[in-house]
């Protein structure tokens, strides 16, 4: 029986949270204030979604620093899962998010308002550029961690829709046509529903144990299978235990001996060509390996 697992320092970006955090909550702040001043649903909108990633961020956050925390208890795995579960959380917030913003737009479409798009256009100004600094923080570890990445991913997004209510307020101006104010809240809807599902859909497939979408469960077993002395293989688990680390449990159908290298040596092997960085591996001789696969 073999064992062996490595812990990600995730920590490193507490910096990068807590200024992501800071600026977009003040960022909130103004565009609600310019979006009621401005009458725009589109900036509203903006800021619904903006909000929904604040407690994003501060969800995340909150989780990374608890999967750092070692097993106790119970909990002997320790609280890892907390990530693929906020995960969860955070996407059925922004599908909140999207029904306050589409019952808003719907009423605007129903009682047109006029728009103060100079208005719109500054505040969502502020918001390219507050949330591609944002972005710019978690860029550099987005490569390597999947929570930064999300991050990432999420502040580039949120720069993109504010650069769309920029265009708004400019179309606005130019062609003093109100419903394209709303008509902006759905586009943004459906950018932000189109990342939401995916989100959901993923995290469920985690907390569900399911193989996680980047690794091919045969192509595994394949590797496996090819590795020298290997006979068979038999009760082969891949999982995520956060959304950042994956586990692999297996039985190894082998001859006795084998090199006292082979288990270290096939760890690295998993981890390098996988990102599978938790194994626990169990070596069974040909005989008793035929009768556990009937019990197991």
């Amino acid at each position: 029986m073999a064992h062996s697992h490595e812990h990600t320092n995730l920590n490193t970006y507490g910096k990068a949270f807590s200024i992501g955090i800071g600026l977009n909550i003040l960022f909130v702040a103004v565009e609600i204030f310019y979006g009621l001043m401005a009458n725009s649903s589109a900036l509203l909108a903006d800021a619904g979604h903006n909000a929904s990633d604040v407690l994003s961020l501060i969800f995340a956050w909150m989780a990374i620093w608890l999967a750092t925390k070692k097993p106790k208890g119970k909990y002997t795995y320790g609280l890892r899962k907390t990530t693929i579960l906020v995960s969860i959380l955070n996407a059925l917030l922004l599908f909140g998010a999207v029904a306050a913003i589409a019952w808003n737009a719907i009423g605007k479409f129903k009682n047109p308002e006029p728009v103060a798009g100079t208005q719109v256009m500054i505040v969502a100004g502020i918001g390219v550029i507050i949330n591609t600094i944002t972005a710019l923080l978690f860029m550099k570890g987005q490569k390597h961690d999947l929570n930064i990445k999300g991050a990432f991913l999420h502040m580039a997004a949120d720069a993109g829709v504010s650069l769309g209510v920029v265009i708004a307020g400019l179309l606005i101006n130019i062609t003093e046509i109100q419903w394209i104010d709303p008509a902006m809240s759905l586009l943004i809807i459906l950018v932000i529903l189109w990342g939401t599902w995916r989100l959901f859909t993923d995290s469920i497939d985690l907390a569900l144990d399911a193989v996680p979408k980047n690794i091919k469960l045969e192509n595994v077993r394949t590797f496996l299978l090819s590795q020298n002395g290997v006979e068979d293989i038999h009760d082969l688990h891949i999982w995520a235990m956060s959304t950042t680390q994956v586990a692999l449990t297996a039985h190894l159908v082998m001859q006795q001996s084998y090199e006292n290298q082979f288990m270290p040596n096939l760890q690295e092997k998993l981890k390098h060509n996988f990102g599978i960085d938790h194994t626990t591996l169990q070596i069974e001789d040909i005989g008793n390996g035929e009768k556990c696969k009937t019990i197991c």
